[in-house]
């Protein structure tokens, strides 16, 4: 690093330590292939929008326990070394930093970050279940279906298929639960199976009463032999007392006898807990929280499924919102009916309205609509972060105005009685879980319509009052400076390269080209660090896109950067915050500086391994440095190859002094 550019590192340095709260307010660093991660003991104390404004930062944003700090490829790295040394934490992995960020959880965090976790590695078969409980409802209600012999047995085969994933449901989430606590995933299985066993009386006959069920006494306890269908609660608690059981046997049975002891004892003393102590528990919470629920829909009526649509998506922004699941599993046991999935949704696609509207009063705006198409895109899939923490509460009025039009469409909730029938999904793909009796399909889109309109009229009237938003420079679409840009400053002029017009990238990994916005991580599908195109891979190699210069390896080997012959440079990144990974699973078969040919194998990864450690393997291909007079002629959406073009850069390409 040569000395005009450290000095300029320095000074971010000095400029970001005093943003932050001081040297003091800083537990730990580290950096990733884009962005400085921060974890600070007290966040309100960061000047976030002064921190937007730092010399070379492209956006800055809290995931988490983490300030996240967008440098971009390559630059981060001098940063994060520079920032590192000026703040005494040097050598600091992001394994550390999560363990500093997870000491700073409070209890209720942890609580809640544990819940996720559970859900979110059974969130496919939910999924499945939840949508062919739909194509099942709808398919049900066709005269043509029930008429023909072949589609009538189709849909009989969705619906076992549905109810057999939603009947073992307490099964996967305690075999979740087990892993998510350190246990054996597979006594969290053994545990399910034994809640679930027919041996048992069936919980939903026993309630209605149509089967005799079996009384034991256990230490003077009447203990019933009821099994725990539904009992989705019961089954996180089992997953948890399950794993630490494991975890206590593993280290106190001697070694000589483990295998054979230390499963058995867990087994055993699980199941005592189970019928004794953990079952009613568990029973006992999940009737209060349905309790709670339908009480609140016929005491408080109209007034509590506002309240509740209204401020759902400040639930969000908490993280709370992660234990819905866990009750919407529950409300659909004990009464077949799931009515916060609809309200949910309309609190959510309100959120999209209030996108729209800030976009129409910003039109002109180019940052703006690069930030607002792409997040409204994503609330209509239900995923509001983008929308939420880029713009809504950036700007505070568009997520008052969400609120209100949640609310709206949380009444039209309540006088069409919309429910659904599943969960999991919401917004477009969530009406296939609507009830399909009394019009619920028109129902939902009514709903959602009024939802949408008051978040996008609601912004535009507070807007007038409290948009005090002006940025001139964004207005008439000035570039921020990138990241080659202020490389190239700092060095001498060099003679310009002659290009043709147009210079074509070709398919770097064979499977599925999709768009950047279609990317599930917010930097990449907001473009925050250029555009460019993805693909999800079927197989783990990643080649040349052209002839060019490997610029840069990173350590974790997710990720390189690359120049064509042309000086056109690149980032392609191998999934999703996997630089988490440490560099497990990468082999990199090129080195910083190497020159390379079109096709040639640049990295392998595993990427089978990849996913079963949780990471999304779809690779974005960014071009980090085109200016505004430029613009990127992309394929259709297609089956790559090494022969697709997926790029053409329209004008002359060469160095810029």
């Amino acid at each position: 690093m040569d000395e005009k550019k450290r000095q300029r590192y320095e000074k971010i340095s000095i400029e970001l330590t005093r943003l932050v709260g001081g040297r003091e307010n800083i537990q730990g660093v580290a950096h990733c292939a884009t962005r400085l991660r921060i974890v600070l003991n007290d966040n309100d104390l960061a000047d976030l929008k002064a921190i937007e404004d730092v010399d070379l930062a492209k956006g800055v944003f809290v995931a988490g326990d983490q300030v996240q700090i967008i440098f971009g490829a390559g630059l981060v790295n001098d940063v994060y070394e520079v920032f590192a040394e000026h703040n005494n934490m040097k050598n600091m992995s992001l394994s550390d930093l999560k363990t500093v960020a997870n000491k700073k959880m409070n209890p209720l965090q942890r609580i809640i970050k544990a819940l996720s976790d559970v859900f979110v590695d059974i969130m496919p078969g939910i999924l499945a279940a939840a949508l062919l409980t739909g194509l099942s409802g709808v398919l049900g209600n066709l005269e043509f279906v029930q008429a023909n012999d072949t589609l009538y047995g189709i849909n009989r085969l969705v619906n076992i298929s549905s109810g057999a994933i939603f009947g073992f449901l307490p099964l996967a989430v305690a075999y979740s639960a087990c892993k998510r606590f350190g246990g054996r995933p597979i006594l969290g299985i053994v545990m399910g199976c034994i809640m679930l066993s027919d041996s048992l009386a069936n919980a939903y006959s026993a309630a209605q009463g149509t089967v005799e069920v079996t009384t034991l006494h256990i230490f003077g306890l009447g203990v019933e032999l009821v099994g725990f269908q539904g009992g989705i609660i019961v089954a996180l608690l089992m997953g948890f007392v399950t794993a630490k059981l494991d975890i206590f046997f593993e280290k106190k049975v001697p070694e000589v006898i483990r295998l054979l002891l230390s499963p058995l004892l867990t087994t055993l003393v699980g199941a005592l807990l189970l019928f004794t102590v953990i079952g009613p528990v568990g029973r006992g919470l999940s009737s209060g929280i349905t309790n709670a629920l339908v009480w609140m829909t016929q005491n408080l009526g109209v007034f509590g499924y506002a309240v509740f649509s209204g401020l759902q998506q400040l639930v969000v922004i908490t993280g709370l919102h992660h234990i819905f699941g866990a009750i919407e599993a529950q409300l659909l046991a004990d009464t077949g009916r799931n009515f916060l999935n609809p309200l949910m949704s309309v609190a959510i696609i309100a959120q999209g309205g209030a996108v729209l509207g800030y976009l129409v009063r910003h039109r002109n705006n180019v940052k703006t609509r690069e930030l607002c198409i792409p997040s409204f895109v994503s609330v209509l899939f239900g995923i509001t972060e983008p929308a939420l923490f880029g713009i809504n509460l950036r700007y505070r009025f568009p997520i008052i105005a969400g609120c209100i039009g949640g609310a709206l469409g949380g009444v039209v909730v309540y006088f069409t009685n919309l429910a659904a029938v599943g969960f999991g999904t919401t917004v477009v793909p969530g009406i296939a879980l609507a009830d399909p009796s009394g019009n619920g399909y028109i129902n939902y889109i009514i709903a959602h319509a009024v939802a949408i309109t008051g978040g996008f009229v609601m912004t535009l009237v507070l807007g007038r009052f409290m948009d005090k938003v002006q940025d001139e420079a964004l207005v008439s679409g000035e570039s921020q400076v990138s990241q080659i840009d202020v490389v190239r400053e700092a060095e001498d002029e060099e003679t310009e390269v002659e290009a043709p017009e147009q210079e074509a990238f070709f398919g770097y990994a064979n499977g599925e080209l999709i768009a950047m916005e279609d990317v599930k991580d917010e930097t990449f599908a907001n473009k925050i660090l250029g555009d460019g195109v993805a693909v999800i891979p079927s197989e783990g190699k990643v080649y040349a896109p052209a002839d060019g210069t490997i610029i840069s390896v990173f350590d974790t080997k997710h990720a390189l950067c690359f120049a064509s012959g042309y000086g056109t440079e690149i980032l392609i990144h191998i999934g999703v915050d996997t630089v988490n990974l440490q560099g497990k699973y990468f082999t990199a078969h090129v080195k910083d500086g190497e020159q390379v040919k079109k096709g040639q194998l640049l990295i392998e990864f595993d990427k089978e391994q990849i996913e079963k450690a949780g990471y999304d393997t779809a690779i974005p291909m960014i071009f980090t440095d085109l200016p505004e007079e430029r613009e990127l002629e992309k394929a259709a959406p297609c089956q790559m190859t090494a022969e697709t073009e997926i790029v053409v850069v329209h004008a002359k390409v060469g160095n810029r002094g």
